[in-house]
């Protein structure tokens, strides 16, 4: 059989391909490049060895380690102080609906752990690192769901004391945000409160709560500017800026949506770099954990300490249009971590 004859066209469009996948691989080289010199980390809880830990890796997926190394508890929900030199966390211990969960926090380099509270959910750093705000469990007795929380608590870092948020009402919270100016906290409220599901945003020390009006989960503040992200629902996250007029928050324009069009994929726990160029979140594959898994949980893969198989972390420049698609192949974002070992709650590290 004669060979077939090259044609003018034909070399056109192989040139006109090369051209667009070099493009895609520049584009995803220059942002790992920038993370690279961004000298930044970032911190995660990850399944290993059949045990949960939390795991830091350089923002350009380089240089993985293992921060915790307990055999004997389960280490999640990482949230590093402003001057990356301490974490907070929750451990559980125990099986089943004998957990306890409780929240510690340790120098970055493991030493000086210190059990702040059991019983105690999802804490968060005041931008001055000197308050960690935690949600104490509704009940004693286990639950997995992320809103079994009632009222907010203040621990002070340096003194070990802790004083209650002013407002008593506060009840079914989960994932809260301290802003920038360190005046207001932002968090999801579900089933209470006389809300079915918001995102509220309410002061550190007053009583009032304004309802975003938005739909969805997980808010997180800008660490400096009047900017929220959130996920909208189990494929998007949104950016966009929060106004102060009168002193009252309300949501404003929109500035980027991170989604992902495969919909057997799921895209959560947004979270803003030091210096808000970039944001990661946690993305996967759709599923209900796996509890031949030891120390997991039963629920949507999404949630704290439930198994989620192929999930790893990405980063996207927030300067990288009006949308990005994790499923596209067009270099618009950068995959940190490849193993899949339920890589989620990613948080980032300050360079330093």
């Amino acid at each position: 059989m004669m060979p077939m004859p090259v044609t003018k066209k034909m070399v056109t469009l192989g040139v006109a391909l090369g051209a667009a996948v070099s493009g895609v691989a520049n584009a995803a080289d220059a942002i790992k490049q920038s993370l690279t010199s961004s000298h930044f980390k970032i911190v995660c809880e990850a399944y290993l060895d059949d045990n949960w830990e939390l795991v830091v890796v350089n923002a350009d997926g380089s240089d993985r380690r293992n921060l915790t190394n307990t055999a004997d508890a389960n280490e999640l929900y990482p949230q590093v102080s402003p001057d990356g030199k301490r974490v907070c966390f929750v451990s559980d211990i125990g099986q089943g609906r004998d957990t306890v969960r409780s929240t510690w926090v340790m120098n970055f380099d493991g030493s000086d752990r210190k059990k702040i509270a059991d019983h105690a959910r999802q804490p968060a750093w005041s931008p001055d690192g000197k308050t960690i705000a935690y949600l104490p469990q509704e009940f004693p007795k286990w639950n997995v769901v992320d809103y079994y929380t009632k009222g907010m608590v203040f621990y002070d870092v340096e003194s070990g004391e802790s004083r209650p948020h002013p407002n008593e009402k506060l009840h079914h919270l989960y994932n809260p945000s301290f802003s920038g100016d360190g005046k207001w906290i932002v968090s999801t409220v579900h089933a209470g409160m006389g809300f079915d599901h918001a995102i509220i945003v309410f002061p550190v020390d007053g009583t009032e709560v304004y309802n975003l009006g938005i739909h969805g989960c997980r808010p997180c503040f800008h660490p400096t500017e009047n900017r929220i992200a959130w996920g909208e629902d189990d494929q998007t996250v949104v950016l966009a800026e929060l106004k102060f007029d009168d002193g009252k928050p309300t949501l404003g324009a929109e500035q980027l949506r991170v989604f992902i069009s495969d919909k057997a994929r799921k895209v959560y726990h947004v979270d803003w770099s030091p210096d808000g160029k970039f944001v990661s979140v946690s993305s996967g594959p759709d599923g209900e954990g796996d509890l031949t898994k030891p120390s997991t949980h039963q629920s949507a893969c999404e949630i704290v300490g439930v198994f989620a198989k192929g999930w790893d972390i990405y980063a996207v420049p927030t300067d990288a249009g009006n949308k990005v698609d994790l499923a596209a192949p067009d270099g618009k974002y950068f995959k940190v971590t490849t193993d899949g070992a339920s890589n989620k709650e990613p948080d980032w590290v300050p360079a330093g």
